[in-house]
């Protein structure tokens, strides 16, 4: 998955590869209080969600956190065709937004490449 990031941000552009290899991926979304954390931007609802625990250890450093983080494990794919539509038409997700190739996902994209 982190190679396939890559290759989309040096110009190697393959929406339903990285789509796919989403949903088979398994993520971490972080938690507060037991709920996914999410931010908004523009009417977005953004849920963020890490490949690896490095990534997601990067976001939480960034946003000053301290000591451990908690969050849940889940397939992409439900993320994708659970979570996501659960916030409504204008969500989407942040992938690995602390790191060196991030990737903003919104559900149109999921959608169309179901």
């Amino acid at each position: 998955m982190t190679a396939r990031l890559a290759a989309l941000h040096q110009g190697h552009v393959d929406g339903p590869a990285l789509v796919g290899e989403l949903r088979e991926a398994l993520v971490l979304l972080p938690t507060r209080g037991g709920e996914p954390v999410a931010a908004d931007s523009e009417g977005v609802r953004w849920l963020y969600a890490f490949t690896d625990e490095a990534a997601l250890g990067r976001f939480a450093s960034a946003r000053g956190a301290i000591g451990e983080v908690e969050y849940l494990t889940v397939r992409g794919s439900r993320l994708l065709d659970v979570a996501v539509p659960a916030l409504g038409e204008s969500a989407g997700v942040a992938l690995d937004v602390a790191g060196p190739a991030p990737f903003l996902l919104p559900a149109s994209a999921v959608t169309a490449h179901r």
